[in-house]
């Protein structure tokens, strides 16, 4: 018997990894590490096995949105469903930066802008293909927030260029609008022109907990940063979007939008979801200001013409 048993711990350790343990905080509860071409065949190449940080009620909370989700009218917008099931939830920044090394960070109770995004993305993605587990849902969010899935400090989206971009080329996400300058429509909404000069992360390495004790990461840091010097990308400047008229022809509700600045060596400082109320735009965000997920109260036109060094707008419209 007592070797059955053992035959069985054998099996199931197997099948599903060892244990491991994450912390949010100052608590610690069980989590998990797997290899990510154990049952889930995807069109990336399988990278090495990962560890995923997260707690079980998250998890449990994963299968059972994903669950009801499929309850819902073909006509309801996804994105909306999933993102309003995260109002009230607290901001709380640089949750992937708190283990000593990277792992997938799953974290329902906290969440920044980037953080929220990405999980309402995953989420969405893994309904509209049917799936409703959280190893899916893991397999979904490595594919969004990772450069080819693979999951390493060097590898993540850090900026949102190269988020946007790379979600493109992976067919998750598809640019609203020109996605070039040379491709600009006479309509005069595209009218700005972003010069990505990318150089905050390496000039500023001991802001980034991690980056901080890895300096051997900086070189891979800097040739990312490199790779979008000097690209040039249209988007919508802030005067522009009083016109709802026409910005409805472009931007619809569950599109991700993307903030610009003018602060040296980033490109973007925000981002949300589109929602529509009453013929304005407003955005859906992990806000560092409400201290939660809200739908900004004001319009997004207004909301960014307070913001002085906000510029703009790009936005990708997910591909479900």
């Amino acid at each position: 018997m007592r070797y059955l048993t053992l035959l069985l711990l054998f099996l199931y350790f197997s099948a599903f990894g060892a244990a491991s343990f994450s912390s949010f905080g100052t608590a610690s509860f069980p989590g998990m590490s797997f290899s990510p071409c154990a049952s889930h065949p995807l069109s990336e190449p399988c990278p090495t096995p990962y560890v995923t940080h997260y707690v079980p009620e998250d998890s449990i909370r994963i299968e059972k949105m994903l669950r009801e989700s499929q309850h819902t009218a073909p006509e309801e917008n996804v994105m909306l469903f999933f993102a309003r099931q995260f109002l009230g939830t607290p901001y709380v920044g640089n949750t992937l930066d708190c283990h000593d090394s990277e792992g997938l960070v799953v974290n329902l109770s906290q969440l920044d802008c980037t953080t929220f995004v990405e999980t309402v993305l995953a989420l969405a993605l893994c309904s509209r293909r049917g799936e409703t587990s959280f190893t899916a849902f893991c397999h979904a969010l490595r594919e969004i927030r990772y450069v080819g899935g693979e999951v390493a400090y060097t590898s993540r989206k850090h900026y949102f260029t190269l988020w946007m971009e790379e979600g493109e080329r992976q067919g998750l996400v598809r640019h609203v609008g020109p996605d070039s300058v040379a491709s600009r429509p006479s309509d005069p909404l595209f009218s700005g022109v972003q010069h990505v000069r990318l150089s905050y992360m390496s000039s500023h390495a001991t802001s980034y907990s991690m980056l901080a004790k890895h300096p051997e990461w900086l070189p891979a840091i800097r040739a990312i940063e490199k790779r979008y010097d000097g690209r040039a990308f249209p988007f919508i400047p802030k005067r522009s979007l009083c016109r709802s008229g026409l910005l409805k022809k472009y931007l619809a509700d569950g599109d991700i939008i993307a903030i610009q600045t003018d602060r040296p060596g980033l490109d973007t400082s925000h981002v949300g979801i589109a929602v529509w109320s009453n013929g304005r735009l407003f955005l859906l965000h992990a806000s560092s200001r409400w201290k939660k997920v809200v739908v900004e109260p004001s319009p997004l036109y207004e909301y960014m013409m307070k913001q002085p060094r906000q510029t703009g707008v790009r936005a990708v419209r997910p591909f479900l």
